[in-house]
This record gives C-alpha cells, sequence and structure tokens, in this order.
C-alpha cells in the first residue's frame, strides 16, 4: 500500500490511492529464466499500454470490483507465469531475459475527479498526461483501475514488450476475463520462445535495407521530427466500405486496412515537406500463421512474432495515383513480409548481429517522412468482460516519449457495428490534414461515439 498521491494535468485530478503485487497462485514451475527469441530481441523493451472505459460497471461497490480483479488476475498469472516475473539483463550476453520467479504484477487503484462523459477522449495528450501511474520497468505487468464520479472506471494495462506482442497480449486479457467469470479458458499458453536461427543462419540482402542494429544511445537520440500528438479517432463502417470499395474498383479485391492504408498515404502527401521526394509507409505484421502450415499451431504463442513491411512511393505517385494505385502498392508491399521465409530470414538476420538491440529503419527515424499502421481487428475489446460488463471504449496508447515515425492502430469500435477506433501519434501537419479532408473519414472520438 502507499500514500495518497495526486497528479493535476489539463482539467482535472487524479488521485493514487494504493498499490498493491499480485502473485500468481497455485502449481507454478520452479524459478527458472526464460531466454528470449530472436523476435523478442527485435521488438525490445517498449512499454504498451491498453486502456478500456467501463460506462456502467454491473458491480457498483468499487472495492468489489478492485478485490475480484486482484483474484482472478492471481488465477490468470498461473497461466501466465513469466508475466509475473522480472526482466533483467544477462551480464554474459547482455540481452534481456526472463525470470520465471513469481515476483508478482503491480495494480494501482487511483480516482478522478471527473465524470466519463467529461473526459477529453480525443486529445490524449491532455487526457492521459499524469494520469498514469509513472512505468516501473522492474515489474514487467502493470495494472491501473481508475474510478471516476459517475461511477464508470478505466482500466490500463501496460505490458513490457519483452513479454510477447499484441497477439500475446490479447490472449492474456482473453483469458482474465475468462476466469473472472467462471468460465473455461480457451487458451493453453505456449511459453517455450521457439523461434530460432537456422544453421547456419542466412538471410536475403533486403532484410538489411529494413532493419538496423542499433544502441540505447541511438533510441535515446531519435529525432523528435515534431511528432508529438497523440489523438483517438472514430472511424464509421460507411467510411471503411466506401474506401474498400474505391480501392478495389480495378478489379482486384483489397482488405478494408490496404484501402484505409492507402486513403492515409494520399492524405499524408499534403503534410510532407515539399522538400522530399519520397514518403514511406510501414505495417505491423504478425507471423504466427506463415511460420507454419498448420494455421493453428502457432496460435496461442506467447512472445513476439512481428516483422515491419514497408512501402516507398515518390510524392507525386501518391498525389497523381488514383486510390486503386496507392492500394495496389500497399498490398504488394505488405505481400513481401506475409510469408515464412521473410520470417525465418529475419530470425537468421538478428542472429548474425547479436548480441544488442535491433530495430526497424523506419521506427528509428532514418527512413525520412513514414507512418506506421497496425492493424488490430482481433484484438478483444467488446469482449473484455470481467464480470462487471462490456466496456465502452478499448484502444492502445504508447507511453513511449521518444519516437521517430507517425504512428496508427486500428480496433473494432466497442459499438459492435464495424466501426474502428483509430488511436494516433502524428505531427501537427498530418493531424489537419485527416481532419480538414473533405471526405471526413477521421472524426475527433467523442463521448457520443462512446454513447456515455
Amino acid at each position: 500500500m502507499m500514500a495518497v498521491e495526486s497528479e493535476v494535468h489539463g482539467t482535472y485530478e487524479v488521485h493514487f490511492t494504493k498499490k498493491t503485487i499480485v502473485k500468481a497462485i497455485g502449481p507454478l514451475p520452479e524459478s527458472h529464466v526464460l531466454t528470449l527469441s530472436n523476435l523478442d530481441l527485435l521488438s525490445g523493451r517498449f512499454p504498451v499500454t491498453y486502456f478500456y472505459f467501463y460506462h456502467n460497471p454491473l458491480v457498483a461497490n468499487f472495492t468489489s470490483i478492485i478485490e475480484a480483479l486482484k483474484f482472478s488476475l492471481a488465477k490468470t498469472l498461473n497461466h501466465f507465469y513469466p508475466f509475473s516475473g522480472r526482466i533483467i539483463e544477462n551480464p554474459s550476453t547482455s540481452e534481456p531475459e526472463i525470470i520465471c520467479d513469481n515476483s508478482g504484477a503491480l495494480i494501482v487503484e487511483a480516482c478522478a475527479n471527473i465524470a466519463l462523459k467529461e473526459l477529453n477522449f480525443y486529445n490524449l495528450n491532455q487526457s492521459l498526461q499524469g494520469k498514469l501511474v509513472s512505468i516501473n520497468h522492474d515489474i514487467p505487468l502493470q495494472i491501473q483501475v481508475t474510478r471516476y464520479t459517475c461511477g464508470g472506471i478505466a482500466i490500463t494495462f501496460t505490458f513490457d514488450h519483452a513479454l510477447g506482442d499484441a497477439s500475446a497480449f490479447s490472449k492474456f486479457l482473453i483469458t482474465w476475463s475468462e476466469i473472472a467469470r467462471d468460465k473455461k479458458i480457451s487458451c493453453t499458453p505456449d511459453h517455450r520462445r521457439s523461434l530460432r536461427a537456422r544453421f547456419p543462419p542466412t538471410y536475403d540482402p533486403w532484410v538489411d535495407q529494413a532493419f538496423i542494429s542499433c544502441t540505447m544511445e541511438d533510441i535515446l537520440s531519435i529525432p523528435m521530427k515534431n511528432i508529438l500528438l497523440k489523438r483517438l479517432y472514430h472511424i464509421d463502417i460507411s467510411s471503411i466500405n466506401q474506401l474498400q470499395r474505391i480501392a478495389s474498383i480495378d478489379g482486384s479485391k483489397r482488405t478494408k486496412i490496404e484501402a484505409f492504408s492507402a486513403y492515409v498515404w494520399k492524405v499524408m502527401v499534403r503534410a510532407v515537406d515539399e522538400s522530399h521526394k519520397h514518403c514511406k509507409m510501414g505495417w505491423l505484421v504478425d507471423g504466427r500463421t506463415r511460420m507454419s502450415k498448420d494455421q493453428n499451431s502457432m496460435s496461442n504463442y506467447i512472445g513476439n512474432v512481428l516483422s515491419l513491411g514497408f512501402g516507398e512511393a515518390s510524392m507525386v505517385e501518391l498525389k497523381n495515383g488514383s486510390l486503386s494505385d496507392v492500394a495496389k502498392i500497399v498490398h504488394e508491399a505488405i505481400s513481401k513480409v506475409t510469408n515464412e521465409t521473410h520470417f525465418l530470414d529475419l530470425i537468421d538476420w538478428i542472429e548474425c548481429h547479436r548480441p544488442g538491440l535491433m530495430l526497424s529503419k523506419i521506427v528509428l527515424g532514418r527512413a525520412g517522412p513514414a507512418l506506421v499502421v497496425s492493424s488490430g481487428r482481433r484484438f478483444p475489446v467488446v469482449e473484455l468482460d470481467f464480470g462487471f460488463g462490456s466496456p465502452v471504449l478499448g484502444t492502445v496508447c504508447s507511453t513511449i516519449e521518444r519516437i521517430g515515425v507517425g504512428y496508427m492502430n486500428q480496433r473494432p469500435s466497442a459499438r459492435g457495428d464495424g466501426s474502428w477506433t483509430v488511436s494516433a501519434i502524428l505531427w501537427p501537419e498530418l493531424v489537419a490534414a485527416l481532419e480538414s479532408d473533405s471526405e471526413h473519414v477521421f472524426q475527433p472520438m467523442t463521448s457520443n461515439h462512446l454513447q456515455l
């Protein structure tokens, strides 16, 4: 437990009232070291933060909610025991590893002095700055539960990226919600971190064009490029369908994310300085279904299985090309990395550059004007019911202080009508271009979109 603290930022206050370490209960493996895979090393130690808002919890008593969450978390950590460990650097290899010793996860209790409907859901700089407990890098999993004056609550989950990627965190959250509701769990997690290099390692030279070995100093000196604005948008299903229809007009069926990316890329041209002749876009790709002929064999793999594909186009090409023309560029760029060969090459490339940190050149800010798009269409939103009802909003918000690339993350809306929630970190010119576009695809998120 800790003394009451408060943070005053923007237009409201948050008081942090209590901290609790929650450990796994039940039979656990003996304390041991979990060595990270090559793809874990690529993802690094960045914090990943998700937040969910619940408007009218079916359980009115906040204390009861907290105690139920602690109890169900302890049982969930029994299945996801690495999430209850510590991550330290091995002095011999200079690489992080997970010490599975059940040190525990952190739950922080807090209260805000406003109602949920008064929150600025659009301007995340204002809404979240100072409202989340400081990240403790010694604790890989941290949860904050904040109560609002209306009785609504927000649950924030912050994971160390070394624990896994969005697919792994999705499995964890779904399992937790199932246990909280006394349901049979749908996932038997695989903690083996089995993605290892071939012998001898070999890779296509193309990998050198996309990724780079770097140091912590390189990361700390990432050029900020004025990428400061954290925004949250609602994208209506009618806009998504319209973009997909236009992007597929040449007879080639494009996915919704390909059509959306093409639209954003064309708008992005207006927000890039004319001194640049080209600009890039990147896409995070999950390799689980690409690493095995059996589509389900890696579905419960807990760890990182991510790569980043990128496309490059000239400013003239993007400005003058039709939406379907640009969607074709997007499709071809993503297709380069959605195969087993690419992921095996990437694993081997990392093996050849160990020890040390490795990142995409785009993420490191060394590729010129660029935007990374991440699709979370399978990430749980409305499903995340911990026994007191479904959320009205679920999304991701980066707490990384230095970022060298614009970023957009798409999630299904909790409305369940096919609309999207898009969290973004952008430079001011791109925010202005997106919000002033005549198509009105990007709608600043308000409480009305959440039906508060």
